[in-house]
């Protein structure tokens, strides 16, 4: 069993131990928070874009603490879910890390990339696994289209276009600070940086055009360029003002021998599916396959046995190691980079 602490207690803690209850061989045996009600099991101020609202949870089985340092003194926990603001997840890792503890750390893994080799590196120094809670390729359509990449179902990758964008969120008071947050770049299109990088190797370049506020980008769109030239990779993301529509996201993905089309947004507050996973074959009719699951809980609880595997075998995760996870935040500063200058920017 895989005794785990969760170090801070918000909307993404909350997600991550709803999935908890859906793995055998791991359980919340811990967690630390500020906020004494919380401490006390009192979880229903939590809410987020999906998902249900927090609950009263039990913690009558679990031990509570206030503070990270009291937690990591607990020789019983294994892990620690890190589930704080990305401007505290450089500090809090490599206290975990130094303290015995393998770490999952929320995405972005850090706001920079040279706080986040700083975590890498201690990690390799301390023997213990630092993984990242890059969830989307457990989600059921980007999990088949990754399964078919991987498998060489539909032949070789040819490229494809990713799009991810939200609402302003307007009661997130530093989503647009680059110091503690990092903006839509840092805290949305990582998702699919990240998923780019896994499907199609690390791009050589990037060209993006966009609007700026402050000091981060609100919106752009990316060209990818690679070594193989003949893969044509492009990504829309941001924040638009439209309320209307408070998320969307979806990608059309190909292949030698087929297209893959999804398409998903909430449209005034509720869920729709405009276009579920199509394959396009190269002969023949439209095919929607069968997935499993539908439930966003699940997705995180395949994210959470994949975090498992790796600890019981002591094998960094393909997907969710930090490597990749480094990849996906240089790859989203080399965005904002390109946009700030206006020119293409080498990665």
């Amino acid at each position: 069993m895989i005794k785990v602490g969760i170090v801070g207690v918000g909307f993404m803690s909350w997600i991550h131990y709803l999935a908890y209850q859906k793995v055998r061989g791991m359980s919340v045996a811990s967690f630390c928070s500020r906020d004494s009600k919380k401490r006390k099991g009192d979880w229903r101020g939590i809410k987020g874009n999906f998902g249900p609202p927090g609950e009263k949870i039990d913690v009558s089985k679990m031990t509570v603490y206030e503070t990270l340092e009291e937690l990591l003194a607990d020789d019983s926990i294994d892990m620690v879910d890190i589930c704080l603001p990305p401007a505290l997840h450089e500090e809090a890792t490599i206290a975990a890390l130094k303290a015995g503890k393998h770490v999952l750390v929320e995405k972005p893994i850090a706001l920079e990339p040279a706080a986040a080799k700083r975590m890498q590196k201690t990690a390799d120094k301390s023997g213990k696994l630092l993984l990242t809670a890059h969830v989307l390729p457990y989600f059921a359509e980007f999990n088949f289209a990754l399964e078919a990449a991987r498998s060489g179902k539909f032949g070789k990758l040819l490229g494809g276009h990713f799009t991810r964008l939200i609402s302003d969120p307007t009661w997130l008071k530093d989503f647009y600070d680059p110091k503690k947050v990092g903006g839509p770049l840092l805290d949305l299109h990582i998702h699919d940086a990240h998923f780019i990088r896994l499907l199609f190797g690390m791009p050589t370049s990037v060209t993006s055009i966009g609007r700026m506020r402050g000091e981060v980008v609100e919106y752009c769109n990316t060209q990818f360029g690679f070594s193989d030239e003949s893969l044509v990779v492009t990504a829309t993301s941001g924040v638009l003002h439209q309320p209307g529509r408070s998320f969307t996201h979806g990608f059309e993905i190909h292949f030698e021998e087929a297209t893959l089309l999804m398409d998903f947004a909430v449209i005034d507050d509720t869920p729709l599916l405009s276009m579920p996973l199509t394959v396009l074959p190269k002969k023949g009719k439209a095919k929607q396959p069968k997935l499993k699951g539908g439930d966003p809980i699940d997705s995180f609880a395949a994210e959470l046995k994949e975090v498992q595997s790796s600890i019981e075998s002591g094998t960094p995760s393909s997907i969710l190691g930090g490597e990749l996870a480094i990849d996906a935040l240089v790859l989203c500063q080399k965005q904002a980079d390109s946009v700030a200058k206006g020119k293409t920017v080498r990665v």
